[in-house]
């Protein structure tokens, strides 16, 4: 064998590139989908790291890391990934507009979809963002709270992953099955 030779690379694992949120799970389930999953990175895409309500404590940035250490599942925080307070106050006046509460949104307004691909898609590197995840992450899930991804920004950034990494996107919800 040739010492200067490359060494054959053992093949690595595609990416896989899920989603979920908070709302409508319980702590057991939420847990339960991402060890369905396989998640090994989870991406947390939020500005505030509460969620509002005891059901829901377990998303608390805390007590959230605590259990996915315990899980084997490495938590990274992408704060620059979250839509600004002004753009949560636009989506939150075009949810009053149209009398829907925040839960029980189903998808973004015009406004906030345009706002968000402007405030945090623009300069966005998909490339830079594969490389802060590490190469041992192969299936990688964004996280904020609602429980709809199209009434959430996680759409938003999954489904320009999709188009830059040609990955299919999971959506993780309290209905689905991993």
């Amino acid at each position: 064998m040739n010492p200067t030779a490359p060494r054959p690379q053992p093949p690595t694992q595609p990416l896989k590139l899920f989603t979920i949120g908070v709302y409508g799970f319980t702590a057991a389930q939420y847990f339960h989908a991402l060890e369905q999953a396989r998640i090994d990175t989870f991406c947390d895409i939020r500005s505030r790291r509460a969620v509002r309500g005891h059901e829901y404590s377990f998303a608390n940035s805390r007590r959230l890391q605590a259990q996915l250490r315990k899980l084997g599942i490495r938590y990274l925080h992408f704060k620059e990934l979250a839509p600004s307070q002004e753009l949560r106050e636009r989506q939150a006046a075009a949810d009053q507009a149209a009398h829907i509460s925040r839960r029980k949104r189903t998808q973004l307004s015009p406004e906030f979809v345009a706002g968000y691909a402007e405030e945090c898609l623009r300069d966005f590197d998909a490339k830079e963002f594969r490389g802060r995840l590490g190469p041992e992450a192969r299936r990688v899930v964004l996280f904020c709270v609602e429980r709809d991804p199209e009434a959430c920004h996680r759409s938003l950034l999954a489904k320009r992953l999709q188009k830059d990494w040609k990955v299919e996107v999971i959506h993780l919800t309290p209905d689905s099955r991993a």
